[in-house]
């Protein structure tokens, strides 16, 4: 045996070996400014970017774990959808391995995720767009989860947050996602009438048939810095007007400027600014944590 496959090949297989335990995720890049973000750096500073201050996309998972107190809160129940594929359709590949695949990756059942807890002592259900999920567009899945959080609101006497992320109604679903804008539009109805408050967070990016249901029928609208927030893509809006845009056109401070929206508030004060908004909007029929302690 020759020192070439005595000490050199094992010492390349080594370092082959070891090379692979390293994970590949441990940097960021930021999409607006181009920096490298240390991941535990960037999940500590709730996916801000601490050089540009650009607010990157969240999980819903991440986004419950940031508004409720101490990250504690139950899930929402939600019945059963209707079925997954009523089109059976298919355009490069079967919709539903498209569902398949985006439940792996994002441990959701749809693009919607709710639940119940307190947000800066305020009882609230909270429901929030994954946009890893499909583009975090709506189909009967979220129509059936955001329904389900409507009623949790009332039944709890607590305030409806929604966050909403999302590229509009699921195409792959036909007239059944376009029902879904209406359904939602009185469920929120529902809990006006029962004069509980409903405020939207407008996350990036909002467009779509979203937009055009309950994305823009908050009681109260707060955006995150930077957000896009639309219905048609600019350029579709250009082509059809034949007229050239503001370069800031739909982002979150364009909309306050021009009265579309109500706030504009970071995402690290944001927890806060909810529980003071909720406090002033919610009826005055007894504490908050004893609401939700009779409740449950």
């Amino acid at each position: 045996m020759n020192w070439i496959s005595s000490w050199v090949r094992p010492r390349i297989r080594a370092l082959v070996k070891s090379e692979k335990q390293v994970p590949d995720n441990l940097w960021e890049k930021c999409p607006d400014c181009g920096a490298m973000i240390f991941h535990k750096d960037l999940g500590s500073g709730l996916r801000v970017c601490p050089h540009c201050q650009h607010h990157m996309r969240m999980s819903a998972a991440d986004r419950l774990a940031m508004l409720f107190d101490d990250s504690e809160y139950e899930t929402v129940q939600t019945p059963k959808a209707p079925p997954e594929d009523p089109l059976r359709f298919r355009d490069r590949e079967r919709y539903t391995e498209r569902i398949k695949r985006a439940r792996g990756a994002t441990e959701l059942q749809d693009a919607l995720l709710a639940g119940y807890g307190l947000v800066a002592g305020q009882p609230a259900v909270v429901a929030a767009l994954d946009f890893r999920f499909l583009g975090g567009s709506m189909g009967a899945g979220v129509g059936e989860t955001l329904l389900a959080a409507a009623e949790e609101a009332r039944t709890r006497r607590a305030g409806l947050v929604i966050v909403t992320s999302s590229g509009g109604a699921r195409m792959q679903e036909g007239i059944v996602s376009l029902m879904q804008m209406p359904r939602t539009v009185i469920a929120l109805e529902q809990v006006k009438d029962a004069g509980l408050p409903v405020i939207v967070v407008l996350a990036d990016p909002t467009t779509g048939g979203v937009t055009a249901s309950f994305g823009m029928l908050g009681d109260i609208h707060i955006a995150e810095p930077g957000a896009m927030i639309g219905f048609a893509g600019q350029r579709v809006i250009e082509e059809t007007i034949r007229e050239s845009l503001p370069s800031n056109f739909q982002r979150a401070e364009y909309l306050l400027e021009h009265g579309m929206i109500d706030m504009v508030v970071a995402r690290a004060e944001l927890a806060a600014t909810l529980g003071r908004v909720l406090s002033l909007l919610l009826p005055r029929d007894g504490d908050g944590a004893a609401l939700l302690a009779d409740a449950t």
